[in-house]
């Protein structure tokens, strides 16, 4: 590579971290001035968790650096070593690699360390999915790696202007869209043949054909110890409703294991039933599979932000995303199974809304590289109040 190529390290820590940075990655890949460095780690990494290691060399990159920090047991105690395990190893990461910028997406303990790591090793910081609100300790993550970052790409005008007034120079503020929105209008959404389902998951065998409602929940760490509980009001929520369920493994918060035991007690006890599980699937396939749902349900944030964009019908379930920018295809429903079952068939009856290009229009990886190419890397930075 030549010298003269700004060096822009890319962390993927996680399965939905890819998925909002992979066309980032690409319009880094093919800028004549930047020079894409990667680093893979934590959940990323595992097979537990899809091992989206695999998919990335698949579409094409190649990983600079290859990490395990994700320490095993998924409660409160690891996620917290885990964050600094993360500091350790990614400080050790852009040690050896130098970039000239780093990028982390979003809230998640993972993109803590990254963000403490390049600051501490005074490397300008470029934070994606910044100024938004939500539930859980997301949002506490969220306005920290704010304060630490040097340039901010939200997703919304909203969120852009929340990150101007905590401070931040407004010169450092671009509204870029969500990179998550870039995969949608790259992708054919039609779904795979049956066959593409037949050696993957467990329970019933999806066939694309038929109707579905996909689900999706993750844990909430500010409610830690009831994540069983609170999966399984949503699985007996869904059970009696004759429409095939798509059943995707939650993330790696704390918590995790516990949303997980309860999912594998419920297909144990109703194997017979119209359930497919399944870890983990390409971003292209999820991006399918969110288009085509009759139904999302759950707490994933790709059924607010793709979900606003496509138009499909969702059901949030409890507070992870309370308070979050969402379009017209969103309500919520509390931790009871009667109402998600009586929400979750209004919005099937009702069927897909119009597009809302509420967190942009698919052109946001594009949008932030040119932006990476020539913006001055000044890190020290001067509060605005």
């Amino acid at each position: 590579m030549s010298k003269n190529l700004r060096k822009v390290c890319v962390v993927v820590a996680s399965r939905a971290n890819y998925a909002r940075i992979k066309h980032l990655m690409k319009a880094i890949q093919n800028s004549e001035h930047l020079e894409l460095q990667l680093v893979v780690g934590a959940s990323a990494m595992l097979y537990k968790f899809g091992r989206v290691y695999d998919v990335i060399r698949q579409d094409g990159f190649e990983p600079d650096y290859q990490i395990h920090y994700l320490v095993e047991g998924e409660n409160l105690a690891t996620q917290a070593k885990s964050t600094g395990l993360g500091i350790i190893e990614l400080s050790t990461a852009f040690d050896s690699l130098k970039p000239d910028v780093v990028v982390t997406v979003a809230d998640r303990f993972e993109t803590m360390a990254t963000a403490i790591a390049a600051s501490y090793l005074n490397i300008p910081l470029a934070h994606v999915q910044g100024g938004e609100i939500s539930g859980n300790i997301d949002d506490s993550v969220r306005h920290a790696i704010t304060k630490l970052s040097h340039l901010h790409y939200p997703a919304t005008e909203q969120s852009a202007e929340r990150v101007r007034r905590m401070g931040e120079e407004s010169w450092r503020v671009h509204w870029s869209g969500c990179p998550s929105i870039d995969i949608l209008i790259n992708t054919d959404l039609r779904l795979p043949e049956k066959e593409y389902f037949e050696t993957r998951g467990t329970g019933r065998i999806f066939e694309p054909s038929e109707p579905y409602i996909l689900v999706l929940q993750h844990p909430v760490t500010t409610s830690f110890g009831h994540g069983a509980q609170q999966i399984s009001e949503t699985m007996y929520g869904l059970k009696d409703i004759p429409l095939m369920k798509v059943v995707l493994w939650p993330n790696s918060d704390a918590g995790s294991d516990d949303l997980a035991k309860s999912i594998r007690e419920f297909q144990n006890t109703y194997h017979d039933l119209p359930f497919s599980y399944h870890i983990n699937f390409k971003p292209e396939i999820f991006a399918a599979l969110l288009a085509n749902a009759k139904c999302l349900v759950g707490n994933s944030s790709s059924f607010i932000r793709e979900g606003s964009y496509l138009g499909t019908p969702a059901v949030i379930v409890g507070d992870r995303q309370a308070g979050r920018e969402h379009g017209q295809n969103v309500v919520f429903a509390n931790y009871d199974r009667k109402d998600i079952q009586q929400k979750v068939i209004a919005q099937v009856e009702h069927g897909h809304y119009p597009v809302d290009h509420l967190f942009g229009d698919g052109t946001a990886g594009e949008r932030i590289a040119r932006h990476l190419e020539t913006i001055d890397l000044n890190i020290m930075k001067r509060c605005t109040y």
